[in-house]
């Protein structure tokens, strides 16, 4: 046991530390960016190896908007010192589509042109849509879950084709959490939604329910 342990290190805390990670955003934990953070190191070590550079280099770019998703889900706390969600506006759906086939488009030819990779295209649709599932949670749209539930589906294929068993388990659990943490996300919308607009109904000589003033959801 202790001989597979030290075979399997990196993707054995990279299980622990993505598992911990994915159950706190579901919670609305801002805690879920500093262990998101040591995820990123354990898999730039795990990827490295197995010649999957575009999801290497994603973790990169992971470091970079975990610490601006702290920032920002800092700034936008309810009373219960958990993150306020909003919806994603229509408006923002073709961008961010394009931005994906675009994304997708460029990384598959320098994957092809610079490296070894015999994955191309799905490391880089990937790496891709999972940029894009990042920002959504980075601003708190509830439907940064579907996006991420899907990307989740396409790694396990991914890896498991890869021979990166235990990292293939640790995305079949990533789509449980992401179902879970949508859910959780729904009901808190919802709560959320009737609390502001009972707040907006209140007169002005009637107290303000808690968690309904500062910072607004979607802002």
């Amino acid at each position: 046991m202790g001989e597979w342990l030290i075979d399997n290190w990196t993707e054995v805390l990279g299980f622990g530390t993505g598992a911990a990670c994915v159950w706190l955003a579901a919670r609305r934990n801002i805690w879920t960016f500093p262990l998101g953070i040591a995820n990123n190191l354990v898999f730039i070590v795990l990827f490295f190896g197995a010649a999957l550079y575009a999801d290497l280099g994603l973790q990169i770019v992971y470091l970079v908007l975990g610490v601006m998703g702290w920032l920002g889900w800092s700034r936008h706390r309810a009373a219960d010192d958990r993150a306020l969600i909003g919806r994603m506006p229509r408006q923002a759906i073709l961008p961010l589509v394009a931005a994906a086939l675009a994304g997708t488009a460029i990384i598959a030819y320098a994957l092809h042109s610079y490296t070894d990779s015999t994955t191309e295209i799905a490391d880089a649709a990937t790496t891709s849509v999972s940029l894009v599932a990042q920002y959504m949670l980075n601003r708190r749209w509830l439907e940064n879950w579907f996006v991420w539930i899907a990307v989740d589906v396409a790694y396990v294929g991914l890896f498991l084709y890869k021979g990166l068993n235990i990292t293939a388990a640790l995305y079949l659990l990533f789509i449980g959490l992401c179902v879970w943490g949508l859910r959780g996300w729904m009901r808190a919308r919802t709560d959320q939604t009737a609390s502001d607009s009972g707040a907006a109904g209140a007169s002005p000589h009637q107290p303000v329910p808690a968690g309904t003033t500062g910072a607004r959801a979607g802002a």
